[in-house]
């Protein structure tokens, strides 16, 4: 059984940055890890992900040049750098992994919705104003 664990979560002022951490546990094959985000009123969507073993990342356009994945493979931790935050950013953040070991990263992301079969962590809420 995978655990994810999110924390980092803040409210921020536009033009600002937060790093967001999963700690995830319960595994030790390699697998897509990533982070999806949910405004009220929306669908949950994929932000970016990466594939734990070779370190391939992918990222939703709306945050292409702005967010960084990467992966502490001795803390089995996954990070999710946010710079240059927008309004629209706002929303509570989720790490998820898929129950499929071998699902392919790329396409899990751009799921829409988002495949029920995944583990997820609790959610970190980033508020980012205007």
């Amino acid at each position: 059984q995978v655990q994810l664990a999110e924390s980092g979560g803040d409210s921020v002022q536009a033009g600002g940055s937060l790093r967001l951490s999963c700690a995830a546990s319960g595994y030790t094959d390699t697998r897509c890890m990533g982070w999806f985000r949910q405004a009220p009123g929306k669908e949950r969507e994929g932000v970016a992900a990466i594939y734990t073993g070779g370190g391939s990342t992918y990222y939703a356009d709306s945050v292409k040049g702005r967010f960084i994945i990467s992966q502490d493979n001795a803390k089995n931790t996954v990070y999710l750098q946010m710079n240059s935050l927008k309004p629209e950013d706002t929303a509570m953040y989720y790490c998820a992994s898929p129950l499929d070991v071998w699902t392919r990263c790329g396409g899990w992301l751009q799921r829409t919705p988002p495949s029920k079969d995944n583990y997820w962590g609790q959610g970190t809420q980033v508020t980012v104003s205007s």
